[in-house]
């Protein structure tokens, strides 16, 4: 798995979760710039999956594979599914839920590492 674009999903994210609790703090609606943030952030993280598969067919990754694919599969899913709703509920609550998503593919990413090295 390639760490540097783990990292860069890790600290976008995080970096989007910090914009969205200003803009929720704000009282504000989602703006262009979380779309176009989680947008790109939505690329990174298929990048990285591209990546772990590409490595898993190659031979490498951890004895528990299902696990990874979960957590991978989980962290396509959750920018589109936290834009779509904050954009469906245009109150602080909507962007309140991209903090949660930022946070979530944080940590999920997180632990796609401790899997991918093994780590219990």
């Amino acid at each position: 798995m390639n760490t540097t674009v783990s990292t860069i999903v890790i600290v976008g994210s995080l970096l989007l979760m910090l914009a969205s609790l200003v803009v929720a703090v704000r009282n504000r609606p989602m703006g262009m710039v979380l779309l176009v943030g989680f947008a790109v952030l939505e690329v990174a993280i298929l990048v990285q999956a591209g990546f772990v598969i590409a490595a898993v067919a190659g031979g490498e990754g951890p004895p528990e594979k299902v696990t990874l694919f979960g957590y991978i599969g989980g962290q396509v899913l959750i920018p589109p599914a936290g834009v779509f709703l904050a954009l469906a509920e245009r109150s602080r609550w909507g962007t309140a839920i991209l903090v949660v998503a930022g946070f979530a593919i944080a940590v999920m990413n997180a632990r796609l590492l401790q899997i991918w090295q093994g780590v219990a």
